[in-house]
């Protein structure tokens, strides 16, 4: 178990990842709760670094590409501004705690070992942890090899197919066709899980936890998304089976850190779960007291609960993803009544500067799509992914 840290007025915090809104988000409450608030990622122009909230930005070389560079700016960055608390947000929270078991950090990394965050972050591990704690979960066999597909074409209709390294739902297949199973080519360095397809309502659930202690939860649905993958709008459920599947997880592996869940909520009432993201999630969104939550993020104590009732979204994904998704389904009303609803969360009333940096933030990642050929989803996180152990080479 990690030691809580006692939190004070004053404090420097580093949050890693500053391209993602909840990176913004943790900035602006941290700021107003009095702490200073060193920001770093990758992008020349992040959301973030943006922000009232943002005192410095750091731009640091790619953990994936550049390993023992990127450990040697975070050294020589912590070094100099001396934070109290390193906050991750995206897949960065994989090399860090690699930096950590390997060589130190010099400040508490809120997050989980890197064994456990691996663990998570595996869609077919994640699954056999949760068996192995009693909860129920959806029949998931693991692909190592294209024979391992074998007999699965007749099933298809009742399978989703995913890598187990991957995110924003980028290659995921539900119900495949026998031409579209082809794409699936398992093998070791790269597996895939066949997941048997439940029928029902997908939510999801982002919590904070310090030694196996939840500090906040709040549950929530997409109602756009990012394509298949990622959702720009975000409505905030009750579900106690999700709240009591967030507590077991969380309980059985002593967890420290962010984590995030992918749930199928049943027509009785039950939840599976489906997937973990061991990082932060638009869950985030819904909490505003800034005194009370970093109070429970830094100092563990009394839990925090959502005091965000509005639909969150950004806008200018909704215009991006969400109008073109309407014109589809041909629902221009619902789209329209979301929007106006909805809470923007980039460009706010007294932090406007955010919104105004989206679209040279949008530029540069189209520019890495371009330049790649890859879909913008991928572009956002091509330089932290992680894609298994072989990756901890800092």
């Amino acid at each position: 178990m990690q030691p809580a840290f006692r939190a004070s007025s004053g404090q420097t915090v580093l949050i890693t990842g500053a391209r993602a809104p909840v990176a913004l988000h943790h900035a602006r409450l941290f700021h107003a709760a009095g702490w200073r608030v060193v920001l770093a990622d990758m992008p020349a122009r992040p959301l973030s670094s943006s922000s009232r909230a943002c005192a410095v930005y750091q731009r640091l070389p790619s953990p994936r590409f550049h390993p023992e560079d990127f450990a040697i700016a975070v050294e020589a960055l912590v070094e100099r501004e001396k934070p109290a608390l390193i906050i991750p947000t995206c897949e960065e929270v994989f090399y860090l705690a690699a930096l950590r078991e390997r060589r130190g950090l010099g400040a508490e990394l809120f997050a989980p070992g890197l064994d456990l965050l691996q663990t998570a972050h595996n869609k077919h591990d994640f699954i056999r942890l949760c068996e192995g704690f009693g909860i129920a979960v959806p029949v998931t066999r693991l692909l190592r090899s294209p024979e391992d597909l074998t007999g699965l074409g007749k099933e298809a209709g009742n399978l989703v197919f995913k890598p187990v390294w991957s995110r924003f739902a980028g290659q995921l297949l539900v119900a495949p066709t026998p031409g579209k199973l082809k794409h699936v080519v398992p093998s070791t360095a790269m597996p895939w899980v066949a997941q048997e397809r439940l029928q029902g309502e997908e939510i999801s659930a982002y919590a904070v936890a310090r030694g196996g202690k939840v500090l906040a939860v709040s549950i929530y649905r997409s109602l756009y998304r990012a394509g298949a993958g990622a959702g720009v709008c975000f409505e905030p459920v009750g579900d106690a089976a999700a709240r009591e599947f967030v507590e077991t997880f969380v309980q059985k592996t002593g967890w420290t850190g962010q984590v995030s869940f992918d749930l199928m909520r049943l027509k009785d009432g039950s939840v599976r779960p489906l997937e973990c993201n061991p990082r932060a999630t638009s869950g985030l969104h819904f909490f505003k007291d800034a005194d009370r939550f970093v109070r429970a993020l830094s100092q563990g104590g009394a839990e925090v609960l959502p005091d965000v009732t509005r639909i969150q979204t950004v806008r200018l994904a909704m215009w991006i993803y969400g109008l073109p998704a309407a014109l589809r389904s041909w629902d221009i009303r619902r789209f329209r009544k979301v929007f106006g609803a909805a809470e923007e969360i980039v460009g706010t009333a007294d932090d406007p500067a955010p919104g105004r940096a989206q679209i040279p933030a949008f530029l540069e990642i189209a520019a890495i799509a371009l330049r790649h050929r890859i879909s913008l989803q991928s572009a956002t996180t091509r330089d932290i992914e992680w894609n298994g152990p072989d990756q901890s080479s800092i």
